[in-house]
């Protein structure tokens, strides 16, 4: 069986650090005081084992999960590989049998129950999430409630599949058209959202009838562990929510048997394009229904006739909420010649005075660790790039003190279009600033990719904002706004950000199916 040992530190028995463990001393012990989130959270919560068909299972093998900021070893979980998919594949496949004959209102009232065991244990979840993947306590806490309200969204959108009566040339026929559930979804979710990638996908499948495999990242197991107890406490079937997590080593072919595996007839996905790509020919082969949410560049546009500081208070939410770490993020700023100074300054000064790097569980802390050093290695490639083809660093560019996974939020200007900053997404703390002259630059700056998840601008001309509106090559604007997300709303993008969409009347969608049936001899 798996084991849990979960770090506690003498020094700190609250969230706030003692005399020997405070900034800016950098030292591993500081961090590993706060590496004692998960301390005191119901055992219930912190499972290790799969869960499969409505029992914790073990695996043959576990694998290590660390606390990306201190390194620190949370615990050990079971890391399933082909075996354990293709049991889960198939207790999901039983289930479905069952599944989808109970009622919508009954889904409708399991999946409230749930959403109401995710509020009753909010505090608890989010500790989760930020002992696993660093993202600071507030932030983790916002996740929590942003997850369960998809699963309230969708106990309520389970009610309302409607089909469809259509009119016939025949006098003796009826048309009909039935909306029915696909069968079993196997459900890959990142580490940067381990809950609300979660609820957004399987809370859709199970309104809709299908039951669901999630594979979660290796990086963050635990919340879809802690998920997978409180839908079982919320009384959903065996079989109908089942969740393997396995290692890095184990992913590939773990992914190949969900994408392959004949009993599976839906694959919704969550991370690379790279990787989508991959899945992509996997399911081809048996034509598999796929949703994909990919990597992003997202163009963050201010205009001259923009509010220039409801733009930096934009910019600031887009670009470093989980510390750039996020599809959606700005990824690139174009800023209009004539306030480009100005936006700058002022850009860099909010930086400065609001942004604070921690560890997720101190107090104030609004820029935890990225998830792993590839990713720091990743900004500070961008960084000496953009250095080395003429950018100026106006605040940040390096490593921080912290450790070896925290970076300095950084702002760039005299940023050009051939860097790496402008060319690849970079999932980190870095704001590059391309400055333009006209609006058609603008555009054809920020179409100038093969992905299109979201964009971002700033206008206070009418005209200016349908005409940007309608041209930018993205699945989600955000005008006047740094933050888009909302349950809602469905949630997607164009060109190679992916296939489908999640979230509001859209997302249950993805998982039915359309029957048309000709009742004939009336």
């Amino acid at each position: 069986m798996a084991t849990c040992s979960w770090l506690r530190c003498r020094w700190a028995p609250r969230l706030r650090p003692r005399a020997g463990c405070r900034r800016p001393v950098a030292s591993l012990v500081q961090l590993r005081c706060y590496a004692r989130g998960l301390a005191g959270l119901s055992a219930g919560l912190l499972r290790t084992d799969s869960f499969v068909g409505g029992r914790w299972l073990p695996a043959a093998a576990t694998f290590p999960v660390h606390d990306p900021a201190s390194g620190a070893a949370l615990g050990s979980v079971a890391d399933c590989g082909v075996p354990e998919a293709r049991a889960a594949v198939r207790a999901a496949y039983e289930a479905f049998r069952s599944w989808r004959g109970v009622s919508a209102k009954e889904r409708s009232a399991l999946l409230r129950n749930w959403y109401d065991l995710m509020i009753q244990n909010k505090d608890d979840l989010a500790k989760v999430i930020t002992a696993e993947s660093g993202k600071p306590l507030k932030e983790a806490q916002g996740e929590i409630l942003y997850s369960a309200n998809f699963l309230e969204w969708f106990s309520e959108e389970a009610r309302r599949i409607y089909g469809d009566i259509i009119a016939t040339p025949t006098k003796g026929r009826r048309a009909l058209v039935l909306k029915q559930p696909i069968g079993v979804a196997a459900v890959i979710t990142p580490w940067n959202f381990p809950s609300a990638m979660i609820t957004r996908k399987v809370g859709a499948a199970l309104a809709a009838g299908c039951t669901v495999v999630v594979k979660p990242a290796e990086d963050t197991p635990f919340s879809a562990l802690a998920l997978a107890e409180l839908a079982n406490q919320a009384g959903i079937p065996p079989g109908v929510y089942n969740v393997i997590p396995c290692s890095r080593n184990k992913a590939k072919e773990v992914g190949e048997v969900l994408c392959t595996d004949p009993l599976v007839s839906k694959i919704s996905f969550t991370g690379s394009t790279a990787t989508g790509k991959i899945l992509l020919r996997h399911a081809a082969s048996s034509v598999k229904r796929v949703s994909m949410e990919l990597g992003g560049l997202a163009p963050f546009i201010v205009f001259d006739s923009a509010n220039v500081e409801q733009a930096v208070a934009g910019a600031m939410a887009s670009k470093f909420r989980n510390a750039g770490q996020t599809c959606v993020c700005s990824n690139r700023f174009l800023v209009q010649r004539g306030i480009h100074d100005s936006f700058v300054s002022k850009f860099a000064e909010a930086m400065k005075t609001t942004l604070r790097v921690g560890h997720g569980f101190e107090e104030g802390t609004t820029q935890g660790p990225l998830i792993n050093e590839k990713a720091v290695e990743k900004v500070e490639k961008q960084v000496n790039d953009a250095v080395s083809k003429g950018a100026t660093i106006v605040t940040g560019g390096k490593r921080h003190h912290l450790g070896r996974n925290f970076f300095e939020p950084t702002l760039l200007s005299s940023v050009t279009q051939d860097m790496l900053c402008s060319r690849e997404e970079t999932f980190g703390p870095l704001a590059p600033v391309i400055k333009f002259d006209t609006e058609e630059e603008a555009i054809a700056i920020a179409n100038a990719t093969d992905v299109g998840l979201a964009g971002y601008f700033y206008s206070q001309d009418p005209a200016q904002i349908w005409r940007v509106a309608e041209q930018l090559e993205v699945g989600m604007v955000g005008v006047n706004e740094g933050l888009i997300s909302s349950v809602e709303c469905p949630f997607g993008g164009v060109k190679q950000s992916g296939l489908g969409r999640e979230g509001s009347k859209y997302g249950i969608d993805e998982y039915l199916e359309v029957k048309y049936v000709c009742h004939g001899g009336l």
